[in-house]
């Protein structure tokens, strides 16, 4: 029974807030898609495209780092190799992929 009226409450909390979020955000709805890259013009006239923030970069180079820093550290329990390869990888994947975004969209 608590949990049924927490999710009401909840629920009647958001219902009133939802037309707040649906504002304008400056920005025309002519999208144009070049080279798999999404962009659109604003109403400053200036145009706009959405960038990649690196988080699957991060992600994917963290993982791989991990692992060769794992292969690679083959003294006692392996945890430091393993963890310093995840913060190599990680930062190494997020600027690559955020590289290959900026050369897409400028």
């Amino acid at each position: 029974m608590k949990k049924m009226m927490f999710a009401l409450a909840a629920t009647s909390l958001a219902i009133p807030a939802a037309p707040a979020l649906a504002h304008n955000t400056g920005y025309r709805h002519s999208h144009n898609y070049e080279n798999g890259v999404n962009y659109w013009q604003g109403d400053d006239g200036r145009y706009y495209c959405k960038r990649s923030n690196g988080t699957v970069g991060l992600l994917v180079g963290g993982a791989a780092g991990a692992l060769v820093g794992r292969a690679i550290d083959t003294q006692g329990s392996r945890a430091t190799g393993t963890i310093l390869g995840a913060a190599a990888g990680a930062l190494l994947g997020r600027e690559i992929q955020k590289r290959r975004a900026e050369a897409k969209c400028r």
